[in-house]
């Protein structure tokens, strides 16, 4: 049986499948009985008649600063109004970082049609967003709308989409489906976690800190198995299976979650005043015509920090994953979405 993916937030309204759930990782234990750490909303037994599709909401309550689990509440109605007639539904609330992977694994065990994550991009990057950043979203612009969301999960649309995988050395491997990226950016990245609780602000604070003390370094990279390049001064790499991170800011335009290959954006010798200067364009995404801004679409890269001046962050989808080395590389259309 196939696991299904959805996610429902502000910014997002993002559905989707996953034919081959083989890869998510477990760090937390749970038990083997996904009722225990359920509730059936519909009320009544949690046994479902051979017509009814069961689905399982994953709710992350404390995502941005508690609204998620506020406006969930809030969506329940509508939600039951929509959906109770054709299906059993079902809400597992997590307790902590990778908690959702478990709770999805359990209920694709058991047999369960759907699961809908209810989150931001933290919750989408554990599965697959009501939440701070929603970028993955932006992609394919959908509205700020939870309840729009619901509508796409009863239309039903569907499109495969690819998933980006991150390995390292003696490092286990990491999935993402929106934007994984390297050196300022993922500092920037690691500092705004800091500082949700004042919402997308919290990506300006987080850059404030990242270019406190900050270097350009010098990498190296290997793109699709070729031979190894020098790239000097690199401030930020990109590399893009969607369009947009960091609260909106539309980093790898031409990104495609449907093509088969990232975008990989290279920002060189930039300093914290071109940041200033060219922040509408990276915002709009008109910043690749930019001096010392380059693109190009690869199936993978591996990269290698050759400076002396430190460890190199990495982080994908707005969670920090640690540093260099990493390959990066793509899997072609093992997510069907609803969208």
């Amino acid at each position: 049986m196939a696991g299904y993916y959805y996610q429902i937030g502000p910014g997002s309204g993002m559905v989707s499948t996953v034919s081959k759930p083989w890869y998510l990782r477990a760090e937390l234990p749970m038990s083997s009985d996904l009722s225990l750490h359920r509730s059936i909303l519909q009320g009544g037994s949690s046994s479902s008649s051979p017509s009814r599709r069961d689905l399982v909401f994953v709710v992350n309550p404390r995502g941005a600063n508690g609204t998620t689990g506020k406006e969930w509440k809030k969506l329940l109605p509508y939600l039951r109004s929509r959906l109770d007639k054709d299906c059993n539904i079902c809400e597992s609330l997590t307790s902590g970082p990778y908690h959702a992977i478990d709770i999805t694994r359990e209920a694709i065990r058991e047999g369960a049609d759907a699961v809908i994550a209810v989150g931001g991009d933290g919750t989408l990057h554990e599965l697959i967003p009501l939440g701070t950043g929603s970028d993955f979203a932006r992609t394919w612009g959908w509205k700020n709308d939870p309840y729009e969301a619901v509508d796409r999960i009863v239309e039903g649309l569907r499109s495969r989409v690819d998933v980006g995988v991150i390995s390292g050395e003696n490092e286990e491997s990491h999935y993402f489906i929106n934007v994984a990226d390297i050196h300022l950016s993922a500092k920037a990245g690691y500092y705004s976690s800091r500082y949700k609780r004042f919402g997308n602000l919290c990506y300006v604070v987080g850059a404030l800190q990242a270019f406190m003390g900050h270097r350009n370094c010098d990498l190296r990279v290997k793109v699709n198995g070729g031979a190894w390049e020098i790239c000097s001064q690199v401030t930020a790499l990109c590399i893009g299976n969607a369009k947009y991170f960091g609260g909106g800011m539309r980093i790898t335009p031409n990104g495609d979650p449907r093509s088969g290959e990232f975008e990989v954006v290279m920002l060189q010798d930039f300093k914290w005043y071109d940041f200033i200067l060219k922040l509408h364009k990276l915002y709009k995404g008109t910043h690749l015509t930019v001096k010392n801004v380059s693109s190009r679409s690869v199936h993978s890269i591996e990269v290698e920090n050759i400076s002396v001046s430190g460890s190199v962050y990495v982080q994908s989808d707005g969670e920090h994953l640690g540093f260099l080395p990493r390959k990066f590389s793509i899997l072609p259309s093992v997510i069907e979405m609803i969208c």
